[in-house]
């Protein structure tokens, strides 16, 4: 299989940054926002955005690890953070490529059994495949793939970039 590269690494930082300045505009009012990230490439991405919108505001952001399990969606989503720490606060929830929703959707509901300031969502890649009504409130690219299509985005000291396989 061939791969293509759908976004380099000038491509992602660029998003990167753009997606901080839309979460900066949407929460310039707010002193503290966590940003949660789903394991793996959706932490590392979250990991990212922090960093950006830490040196581009004087919002307090906090990082927060979320692993679903993705083959047994139905198990308990596992939160670095104790929900204490995020209640009624404003809370981004971050994965790497959105393709049918079923994670997202099940990482927003473990979320939602706290009461929020605001939830919002970012993906890198959105590849439209969705299953379930999930919106995404920020993205870095909007991808129409065929279903058997994969995308990847690997984040790497050599470099990262996304492809299409």
């Amino acid at each position: 299989m061939s791969k293509t590269i759908i976004l380099n690494q000038e491509d992602i930082s660029n998003r990167i940054r753009r997606i901080a300045y839309q979460i900066y505009e949407v929460n310039a009012s707010i002193d503290e926002i966590v940003i949660a990230g789903i394991e793996k490439r959706g932490f590392e991405l979250a990991e990212r955005i922090a960093e950006v919108l830490k040196s581009i505001s004087d919002i307090k952001v906090e990082l927060c690890s979320v692993k679903v399990n993705k083959k047994q969606a139905l198990e308990p989503v596992i939160s670095s953070m104790e929900s204490s720490v995020y209640r009624n606060k404003s809370v981004i929830l971050v994965d790497d490529v959105l393709n049918s929703g079923t994670t997202m959707m099940y990482g927003v509901r473990h979320f939602l059994n706290v009461p929020l300031k605001q939830l919002k969502t970012v993906v890198l890649v959105d590849r439209n495949h969705k299953k379930y009504p999930i919106k995404v409130d920020f993205k870095g690219i909007s991808l129409s793939t065929s279903i058997q299509d994969l995308v990847k985005v690997v984040f790497s000291k050599n470099g990262d970039y996304a492809y299409l396989e």
